[in-house]
């Protein structure tokens, strides 16, 4: 009995020094993070490598924030837009969450696009009410190969009308809450003993310091949807985000020494300059060998700007509605450039990706005012508001305040009096809550296909770079 006593005893005692020194050793754990891909893969066989290196030196996670598709033909162009994700499994990403762009072809492709992932794809925030997408998980705990548990929750924003920004149509028979109150909940209630929290958000920067200042005790915020290069800290939270287009790989350095955090370091690395995985270029070479969607359609006289960009688009719907006017939204114009010489049919619709249609409406100057106005102060949508963000075929100043909010809005090639045919994007039709008019009606004109008529029945289109819209101080 004795004998056993002193054996048990032993047990208990070097237990008890086991559980010690794993409460004092030191471990390290990397995040590595992306959001807003937007279909663009040229950056992936960089990524392989960036990713692989890190994953052979320390205990590693890869999640991405939302927005993998809408702006690159050869993804949006192929049934379910499947690539995208094949290559996001290729890497190995070990989470992800949603955000808006993932719903721009309604809840059954998207669907489809969750079962093809071998990761976890997680929304706090959103509720199915139809078959066609289940309700996803909100958040999942993952352990690290060292033994960290990682709390990881997912949100995507949510607008005054109920949904992401997005058609009305494709949010149809599904609910979303609030994002914050959303994430506050999933950390309350699901945590647990989980050592790291982790928010992946596309809510933006701005919610995401908003809600990091209310002080709800997420480690690690890694965000998306406002395509900022973020590196801050807000209370005891750090706020990550990359930017766009796979230029830039997020790494958020975790030290700990048993299950507390000691230090937490976030960095954007550009991912220019590590060698290309050779694999991943194979794949993304597949992708991007179709030659119905490579062939060149036209070509442009001169090297093309953003505005260069808007005043085609501007002059083509007119035409295409036979209207005294063209306006057209900043973000709807998805290239900011494109050298002189030949261009693709991938290039268009990676220029205007979302098969927007053409609106009409009879305006008068005061009417395109109230409009232009009420874009400028928005304080709905920051991201859209403070800048000219409707482009037109008539010029016109925007005058502000000594604030910095516009007051008026001169035409100079306008009568007051007198009601203008104006054609107008899909998005502003849609979007704009200070649209009003006098028969307002939706075309079934696609945009692209006007931009591919202009670009096809010239030997080479003529560019026009100039700015006809201005924004001046009282």
């Amino acid at each position: 009995m004795k004998k056993l006593i002193s054996v048990i005893v032993f047990i208990v005692a070097f237990a008890s020094i086991l559980f010690y020194r794993s409460t004092l050793r030191e471990r390290e754990v990397v995040i590595l993070s992306t959001n807003d891909i937007h279909a663009v893969i040229d950056h992936f066989p960089e990524l392989v490598t960036a990713v692989n290196l890190c994953r052979d030196t320390v205990a590693t996670l890869l999640v991405d924030s939302g927005d993998r598709w809408t702006g690159n033909a050869f993804i949006d162009r192929t049934e379910g837009r499947l690539p995208i994700i094949e290559l996001m499994n290729h890497v190995g990403y070990d989470v992800a969450t949603l955000g808006n762009h993932e719903f721009d072809k309604g809840p059954a492709l998207l669907q489809g696009a969750i079962e093809y992932a071998n990761f976890p794809i997680l929304c706090a925030n959103m509720q199915s009410n139809t078959n066609s997408l289940t309700t996803l998980p909100g958040s999942i705990t993952l352990k690290t190969r060292n033994g960290v548990k990682c709390f990881i929750t997912g949100v995507v924003t949510n607008y005054d009308n109920g949904h992401p920004e997005g058609s009305d149509e494709v949010f149809a028979d599904l609910n979303f809450s609030d994002p914050m109150e959303a994430a506050k909940s999933e950390l309350k209630q699901h945590r647990a003993d989980a050592s790291i929290s982790i928010l992946l958000s596309h809510m933006g920067d701005k919610k995401d310091m908003e809600f990091a200042a209310k002080g709800e005790n997420y480690n690690i915020i890694l965000g998306g949807h406002t395509h900022t290069i973020t590196d801050t800290i807000v209370g005891n939270t750090t706020i990550g985000q990359t930017g766009r287009f796979l230029k830039r790989l997020g790494a958020t350095h975790i030290r700990m020494k048993g299950n507390k955090i000691t230090s937490v370091e976030y960095r954007n690395i550009p991912l220019e300059g590590y060698t290309k995985d050779s694999a991943t270029i194979q794949i993304v070479n597949r992708i991007e060998n179709d030659p119905v969607l490579g062939a060149a359609v036209g070509s442009l006289a001169a090297p093309i700007t953003h505005t260069g960009f808007a005043n085609m688009i501007t002059k083509c719907i007119a035409e295409a509605t036979n209207s005294q006017i063209g306006f057209y939204h900043y973000g709807g114009i998805r290239l900011p450039h494109h050298d002189a010489g030949n261009i693709k049919l991938a290039t268009l619709y990676n220029l205007e990706p979302f098969a927007s249609k053409i609106h009409t409406i009879i305006m008068t100057p005061q009417q395109m005012r109230t409009m232009i106005i009420t874009k400028f102060n928005d304080t709905k949508n920051s991201k859209e508001s403070h800048r000219v963000d409707l482009f037109s075929t008539t010029p016109y100043e925007i005058i502000i305040d000594q604030n910095g909010e516009a007051v008026d809005v001169r035409f100079p090639n306008l009568r007051e009096n007198r009601k203008y045919s104006v054609a107008i994007s899909d998005y502003v039709g849609k979007k704009y809550e200070s649209i009003c008019g006098e028969k307002h009606t939706m075309h079934d004109i696609l945009v692209v296909d006007e931009l591919l008529k202009l670009l096809s029945n010239q030997k080479q289109t003529p560019v026009d770079n100039t700015a006809y819209q201005k924004i001046s101080k009282f």
